[in-house]
């Protein structure tokens, strides 16, 4: 099934170098099994409590809401109660327009390998999957964001992400007989979120879905975290080639004596 186009989803030069931060037991499930990991979208609330959500003031604007009204108050909870079910039908792999490594990207979603691809090769391994599927880059901040639009939420980010540079994948599969009243208690009073233990999401939705890829095809480049052991890069290696991969294994450019462990990094809190 074809890229469904949005005008949300901006797409990056064809040549745009990718990458993704993983840490090793990814790195290892990836080369082993093939298969592209799309987390379920609402469950990036933990780290984004505002994920595939406008934020209240961009609702309350657009929507003309009153901020301490009792009623406008309970039509914005109800409002992004709804957006919020909504994303669960929403599955987003997430990788990162390159133009440099940075410690904190590696201590966030990495301390393992990057993998590196071009955009073109990323679309020619989405192409062929039978799920609809949207891709396109992140914007970061509302200020010229405009209408009130599901998708456009799901791509748009407040700024403090902004240093992620995200380019965004998202596989969408509805629960067919889903529903969007999940967030109602027993007293018909709309909670901001879905309450998943009065009303818990059927069994059959899971929390993730993979999909086959040809890996070879995809990946031109494995980079190897600042803080690699020789083991671990003994051990990267090998699964390249083990996989008769063409691609190099190269150490991280900010691999050198000046760079801080992870635990002093972690120590600084940045």
């Amino acid at each position: 099934m074809p890229i469904t186009p949005h005008d949300a989803c901006i797409e990056p030069p064809a040549d745009t170098r990718i990458c993704r931060f993983i840490d090793l037991p990814k790195f290892r499930d990836l080369f082993a099994n093939e298969e592209l990991y799309f987390r379920r979208t609402d469950l990036f609330k933990e780290t984004d409590p505002n994920e595939a959500l406008p934020s209240d003031e961009y609702a309350r604007r657009v929507l003309r809401l009153k901020r301490y009204d009792l009623y406008d108050e309970l039509a914005l909870n109800n409002d992004l109660a709804f957006a919020r079910q909504v994303s669960e039908s929403y599955f987003i792999n997430c990788w990162q327009l390159f133009e440099g490594e940075t410690l904190d990207m590696w201590k966030t979603y990495g301390n393992g390998v990057a993998i590196f691809s071009r955009f073109e090769l990323l679309k020619s391994q989405l192409a062929p999957m039978l799920d609809n599927m949207l891709v396109g880059m992140v914007r970061y901040g509302e200020k010229d964001m405009t209408g009130y639009n599901l998708i456009r939420f799901l791509y748009t980010k407040q700024h403090h992400f902004e240093k992620e540079r995200e380019l965004r994948v998202v596989l969408s599969c509805y629960d067919p007989v889903g529903g969007t009243n999940r967030h109602y208690n027993l007293n018909k009073f709309p909670n901001r979120e879905p309450l998943d233990d009065l009303n818990p999401l059927h069994a059959w939705v899971h929390e993730y879905k993979r999909r086959r890829i040809d890996l070879k095809a995809l990946v031109t480049e494995v980079r190897l975290s600042p803080w690699a052991t020789a083991e671990e890069s003994e051990e990267v290696k090998l699964w390249v080639k083990g996989k008769n991969f063409t691609c190099p294994v190269t150490p991280s450019d900010l691999t050198n004596a000046m760079t801080p462990t992870l635990e002093e990094l972690r120590r600084l809190g940045r």
